[in-house]
């Protein structure tokens, strides 16, 4: 399935929203902090176009060893499945994995983050790839690969970015964009610049679970009142304008979704 380019969506994210949300688990925003906007300004919308490079998936040949490949892929996809089940992920392991192209893109623009719909609306899921990322500065703002889900036509979702010293886990309902706290796990992780782990993000009823390399980094708690069905998105974050700002990869990007 190829990945869609993105039709320049963009959504902001204001620096004091971030530093403040981290110490408070509120659902307010504080009243100091700006206020998130769903757009860029019109000229840097006109201005915009995507930069991702998504490479063809490849083509399986008629020899036994790409089928033998593909047949060892698909194991270790449902060992995944079979581990967060026994982990208390997932209600099921039993379920269904589709693979996505690979994908890369550079994004800089401060505080600012961007996506690329994959055109698969899930329920319970969950969603893993390798990622490869760097900022162009040393000291670059937070920044990031990630996923976005249960995005609606009305620009509401849950998008979740590994940065090189934490997971920023944002919501944007009716009433704006907040950062949502833990319930379990610490949240906290450490990499250079560059950096790159695998990371997955589990959904299952109104919990999610954030793994890097393997590991629990984060539960955290989501609506009580609407049932996940939304779409599923690429998304990368820039923490710098400065040349390239973001440099993102995601290869072995898979999706999961439980057998009805």
């Amino acid at each position: 399935m190829n990945i869609h380019k993105s039709n320049t969506l963009l959504s902001s994210i204001a620096l004091m929203a971030f530093l403040l949300s981290a110490c408070s688990f509120s659902a307010n925003e504080p009243t100091s902090a700006p206020s998130p906007t769903d757009s860029p300004a019109p000229t840097a919308t006109e201005t915009l176009t995507p930069t991702s490079t998504p490479r063809p998936s490849p083509t399986p040949r008629p020899t036994k060893t790409p089928n033998l490949a593909a047949t060892e892929r698909m194991d270790g996809f449902t060992a995944e499945a079979q581990s967060y089940f026994d982990k208390g992920y997932l209600t099921t392991a039993d379920g269904t994995i589709k693979e996505h192209n690979d994908f890369k893109t550079e994004w800089a623009q401060l505080n600012w983050f961007r996506w690329w719909p994959l055109d698969q609306k899930v329920g319970d899921f969950f969603i893993s790839a390798h990622f490869k990322w760097s900022s162009a500065l040393q000291n670059a703002d937070t920044s990031g690969c990630g996923f976005i889900f249960d995005l609606t036509e009305d620009t509401l979702y849950y998008a979740v970015f590994l940065d090189r010293s934490s997971v920023h886990f944002l919501t944007k309902t009716a009433s704006g964009v907040r950062r949502l706290g833990k319930t379990r796990g610490t949240g906290t992780v450490k990499f250079d610049n560059p950096a790159e782990a695998d990371f997955t993000v589990i959904a299952k009823g109104a919990y999610a679970y954030v793994l890097v390399d393997g590991e629990l980094i984060g539960e955290y708690t989501l609506s009580q009142s609407k049932p996940l069905h939304g779409d599923l998105a690429l998304t990368v974050l820039s923490g710098t304008n400065k040349d390239y700002g973001t440099r993102c990869e995601m290869t072995n990007i898979h999706v999961w979704t439980p057998n009805q």
